[in-house]
């Protein structure tokens, strides 16, 4: 019913519960859940979750906020890319949130990281998953200047835990990317991003937990889980004003078709 388009089962506080976490997604109706890489040296936990499990998937990348880690060059992505349940390139992006002492121009580093996850994402047909914080203009440009979009050849993808405006998720979907909405829509200073989930049409909306952070509204201050998403989708399908069943069969549908995940028997 239910499908967690970004979540972090390795990470700490969640890798220890893993069946737990399971039961409590059957409970909610949670059926599939996608577990994201932000490392390479991680990616192993990421890739063996979804090997043991057969209604979780993986991605490969690298996280644009890591510094310090193994660089991704574009062979480590491709190769890795075609492991079986790896389904998408990312989570990438930029991040100007932490410049600190920094400034803009010294983030090359990091735009540089976010070519080499598009390029590998156009040359193993597997979509993006974007992160992008303080940095949309750039984000886009990158996007751009890279052929990411469906319409320049590219595989598209997922704008994740989505906070900006909606002319930044018009310029997303108008290169063929989903808008993935989190806990933080349920918040309830939340009220511009909200204004956006109502704009965005069920065709290009996913929903994620991005768990074990962000829990919604009403487990706000909890560590979150997959299991957790069924309130994000409860609040977007009041606010949009549509039964709970249709905006999950439509988040559902549009996770499949960006991952090229075929329907359950």
């Amino acid at each position: 019913m239910f499908t967690d388009s970004h979540c972090h089962l390795n990470f700490p506080e969640l890798a220890d519960n893993i069946h737990a976490i399971r039961e409590d997604m059957a409970k909610a109706q949670v059926t599939r859940a996608l577990v994201i890489s932000t490392t390479l040296e991680r990616f192993p936990e990421v890739h063996g979750l979804a090997t043991q499990f057969d209604n979780f998937w993986a991605t490969v990348g690298v996280h644009p906020d890591n510094e310090g880690v193994q660089e991704p060059t574009l062979d480590d992505l491709l190769s890795r890319a075609q492991l079986p349940k790896v389904v998408g390139i990312g989570e990438t992006g930029l991040d100007y949130y932490r410049l600190g002492e920094r400034t803009v121009a010294d983030m090359e580093w990091q735009r540089e990281r976010f070519r080499v996850h598009i390029r590998a994402s156009r040359e193993s047909s597997k979509p993006l998953i974007i992160h992008t914080r303080s940095a949309s203009e750039d984000t886009l440009r990158l996007m751009r200047e890279e052929q990411a979009g469906t319409g320049a050849g590219g595989a598209g993808g997922v704008m994740h835990c989505f906070t900006e405006s909606l002319e930044v998720a018009e310029a997303a979907m108008e290169m063929g990317f989903y808008i993935s909405f989190s806990g933080i829509v349920t918040f309830k200073n939340a009220r511009e991003l909200q204004a956006v989930a109502r704009a965005v049409p069920l065709e290009r909306m996913l929903i994620e937990t991005d768990s074990p952070y962000l829990a919604p509204v009403p487990k706000r201050g909890k560590t979150n889980e997959p299991g957790f998403v069924r309130h994000v989708a409860e609040f977007l399908a009041d606010l949009k004003e549509v039964p709970l069943m249709t905006l999950a069969d439509a988040t559902t549908r549009n996770f499949r078709t960006l991952f090229g995940i075929p329907a359950p028997l």
